[in-house]
């Protein structure tokens, strides 16, 4: 089985460009398993005259964007087996930490340009996984 960790944000349509790259694979339907990662980033907002509050306080599990269920049904409807996790930490290090884990053989992730040039700048999570990597990363750019 070849395993694909799908990193999954909110933004369904990158979500969505980087699933259509996992289902093209060949013999997807057989032979691809698909994690999909949410990770609830992590933060603490501090004021002085209030209480602070920390992403912890308010992280659930189960609550996973819709551009997770999106993505999931796309994949099912081409046959691809899916599995979900959601983490809470920094995006960058959960992504290289989970695809260690589960020895993903390769992760596909959706990208971004963003210079008036054409050249593709990828955000720092992208940038951050692709420097970290120590198996494929296939960065998928919009149009």
């Amino acid at each position: 089985m070849y395993r694909v960790l799908l990193p999954v944000d909110e933004d369904e349509e990158r979500a969505s460009r980087a699933a259509a790259a996992a289902a093209n694979l060949p013999c997807a339907d057989e032979a691809v398993e698909v994690v999909l990662l949410n990770v609830f980033e992590e933060f603490e907002v501090a004021d002085g005259e209030w209480e602070s509050i920390s992403s912890e306080d308010i992280w659930d599990e189960h609550s996973y964007p819709d551009s997770v269920d999106a993505v999931e049904e796309r994949l099912e409807a081409a046959g691809v087996s899916v599995t979900r996790r959601r983490e809470h930490g920094d995006p960058a290090e959960e992504i290289s930490a989970v695809a260690e884990e589960i020895d993903a053989d390769n992760v596909v992730m959706g990208g971004q340009r963003r210079s008036p040039a054409g050249k593709a700048l990828f955000g720092s999570v992208t940038q951050s996984v692709l420097l970290d990597a120590d198996r494929p990363v296939t960065v998928i750019l919009d149009e």
